[in-house]
Order: C-alpha cells, then sequence, then structure tokens
C-alpha cells in the first residue's frame, strides 16, 4: 500500500496550534522536525548528557503527515489551507508551503529488528526473543532483552558499567534496587547472578510492560521483581514503598546531575554495608559524583571506566 505524505512548512511558535489543528481535522499522527534545543528536563527524559552540535534554532518547524492513497487530498488540503489563514490573524504561522509526495508501506513494527541483534558483555549473551541461541553459546549465561519504549538493552556503555560491578558484587540472596529500572535488565540480571529479590522503579509508566514482558521471557516470576513508577527522590511514597534499610546493592544508572540529587536520599534505603552502583556519568561529572557520593558518607571503593563514561562504587559503612 502507498501512503501520501505531506511536509508542511510553519513556525515554531505555531508548530503546536497546527499539530492540535491537524488531528482536529482527522489527522490521526504528526511528524515534528524543529531545531528547539532539547530541555535540561527534556535530556534527562532521554538519558542524555552530552547531545552532538546542532545547527541554531531558525524559528521554522516542519510537519510532516500521511494520509491513505485513496484520501480525498483535494478536501483535506483545502480544509487545512483555510484553518492556516484563520490562524495567521493571531500567531505566526510562517510560510504555510506544503510538499506532496508518496511513500511505499512500511511495517515498522517489526522492521526496527533489523537493527538488533545479539551480543556479548563478556561472557554474558543478550540476545532479542526472535533470535535463537547458537549451540556454541550453550556456555553462556544468556538474558533475552528486547528494546521497546524503555531504555536498556545493555549495548551502552553505561549498562555494561553497572552489568560488571554488579555480577561483581552480588551474593546469594540479596536485594536489589534499581532506581531507573527502564527495560528491567539490571535487575534481572542480578537474580540470574544469585540474588533472591529485585525492585525496580522508574518516572516512565512503560517501563512495568516492558519490564514484565522481558521478565516473561526470561522466566522471572513477579514474585521476584517489582517494578514501582515515581520519583524516589522527592516523593515519600515511593520512599515509604520501596522500604527503608532494606537492600544489599542499589544500582542507579542514570545522569550525574540526578545523581548527585538521589545519592543522599537513597542511603536510607541502603542497609549498612550495603553497596552503591551508579553510571551514566560522562567523564567530566565523575569527580561531581565522587563528591556527591563521599558527602552522603559513603565510601568510594571502585572508579571503573568505558570509553568516556565512568561508574562509581561506594559502600555504606
Amino acid at each position: 500500500m502507498r501512503w501520501n505524505k505531506f511536509r508542511l512548512k510553519t513556525t515554531t511558535e505555531a508548530e503546536d496550534i497546527v499539530s492540535s489543528m491537524l488531528m482536529d481535522l482527522g489527522i490521526d499522527g504528526v511528524e515534528i522536525e524543529d531545531k528547539i534545543p532539547l530541555t535540561q528536563s527534556d535530556k534527562e527524559q532521554m538519558f542524555v548528557d552530552i547531545l552532538p552540535e546542532t545547527e541554531a534554532d531558525d524559528k521554522v518547524a516542519y510537519l510532516s503527515f500521511y494520509t491513505e492513497e485513496d484520501a480525498d487530498m483535494e478536501q483535506i488540503l483545502k480544509d487545512i489551507k483555510r484553518e492556516l489563514k484563520q490562524m495567521s490573524a493571531y500567531v505566526d504561522v510562517g510560510e504555510c508551503l506544503i510538499e506532496e509526495s508518496q511513500t511505499e508501506d512500511v511495517d515498522w513494527v517489526n522492521n526496527w529488528k533489523q537493527y538488533f541483534h545479539q551480543f556479548y558483555v563478556d561472557d554474558i549473551l543478550i540476545i532479542p526473543s526472535w533470535e535463537d541461541v547458537a549451540p556454541e553459546d550453550s556456555d553462556k549465561l544468556v538474558i533475552h532483552i528486547d528494546p521497546g519504549t524503555a531504555f536498556g538493552t545493555g549495548m551502552h556503555e553505561t549498562t555494561q558499567l553497572c552489568i560488571r560491578q554488579l555480577r561483581k558484587y552480588v551474593t546469594s540472596g540479596h536485594k536489589i534496587l534499581d532506581v531507573g529500572c527502564g527495560s528491567g535488565i539490571l535487575g534481572m540480571l542480578a537474580l540470574k547472578f544469585g540474588a533472591a529479590y529485585s525492585v525496580g522503579t522508574d518516572l516512565d509508566p512503560c517501563a512495568i510492560d516492558a519490564a514484565h514482558d522481558n521478565m516473561e521471557v526470561n522466566g522471572i516470576s513477579q514474585d521476584c521483581y517489582e517494578v514501582l513508577i515515581g520519583n524516589i527522590i522527592d516523593d515519600k511514597a515511593i520512599q515509604d514503598e520501596v522500604g527503608y534499610a532494606r537492600y544489599d546493592i542499589v544500582v542507579a544508572n542514570i545522569l550525574a546531575d540526578v545523581l548527585t540529587e538521589l545519592t543522599p536520599v537513597i542511603v536510607n534505603q541502603m542497609k549498612t554495608g550495603g553497596m552503591y552502583i551508579t553510571s551514566g556519568i560522562i567523564d567530566d561529572k565523575e569527580k561531581t559524583v565522587v563528591n556527591a557520593v563521599e558527602k552522603a558518607g559513603l565510601e568510594v571503593l571502585e572508579v571503573t571506566y568505558q570509553g568516556e563514561w565512568v561508574s562509581v562504587t561506594a559502600r555504606k559503612n
């Protein structure tokens, strides 16, 4: 099936109201392109600490939308142009040029699978559910992770740093807390390393379904892994639900600036003698996190590196 594609040139000032107008006209989805810099909140939600160089914001936005090939495009475009003309009386809608083209139908649900394949972290095989474990990998520790709406496939250096530190410090019977659990990979690997119970917290409600799906494919019962949604830094209800002085290991693979806020709070969830494994730290933020960890009364045991990323491991004495 072929689709009609339309690319509307407008302004960043008007992009939200124009998007809303298109949806009111029955257009289900709109793709927005602009050069507006990400805010700090945006970066925290997207798990990025540094960004590539981008062009300066030129106040121009492009809105792309699609319709079925047999849609009445003459009427749709007529309605859009009428609405844009009315909007121009109270907002700068820009040039409102509309480019038209056609595109082939794509299986968006499954097409991305070609980009994610099994890989290794030392002797751990991380493999998507649609691939089979080869006979020569029968001696590997295997975990099935499907990339989805929550972060954490194990490919990023920060996740691998945490995996190695968990493997080093987890012992049989440990209770693990993973702050910013995403897909659940760290909590599930901790269980495979011998931990008895894992709890994950995350800001994104998608983490619940992502973690549960990955638990199911790995044969991990919800009796030994719990996922909670909320901000443990400032949400007393989540802090109470997670519990106090309960965890042998807390792992947090999140941004350095978030770690500085998290650390003085999360020590309350740790047992005496408990370990604190952190990553998500770009190399020039190492000292910031080390200072926050020490200020919270923890003893820094190790600082490990992979590429330009850092992991800080500490103990509550």
